[in-house]
């Protein structure tokens, strides 16, 4: 990964405020490379602790959470829950009412 989008994508994840959601794929887009999903990802997973991102704001584009239950799915939805993000039935977030648009 170009260090240069790492430190965009970091950059990003630090202004996403509390309350708003975004996706893997919004983040890469605002970073300069659209198909870069996965690279956020990476950048989460290496990245959060050290420079304290709020990692739990940042979704896959259908609305949920990628975590798996029982691997810090529960984490996220609570945190989530805490800043006021409401889930459906289907444990979905409302993008329209929800998403960052940055």
């Amino acid at each position: 990964m170009p260090k240069d989008f790492h430190k965009r994508v970091i950059a990003i994840i630090k202004k996403i405020p509390s309350g708003k959601v975004v996706s893997y794929g919004q983040v890469a887009a605002m970073a300069g490379n659209p198909r870069g999903a996965r690279q956020v990802v990476r950048a989460l997973h290496s990245s959060s602790e050290k420079e304290s991102l709020p990692w739990h704001r940042v979704i896959n584009s259908k609305g949920t959470i990628s975590l798996p239950k029982g691997g810090g799915y529960e984490l996220q939805k609570a945190l989530l829950t805490d800043e006021g993000i409401t889930f459906k039935l289907n444990d979905s977030i409302d993008m329209k009412t929800f998403q960052w648009e940055g």
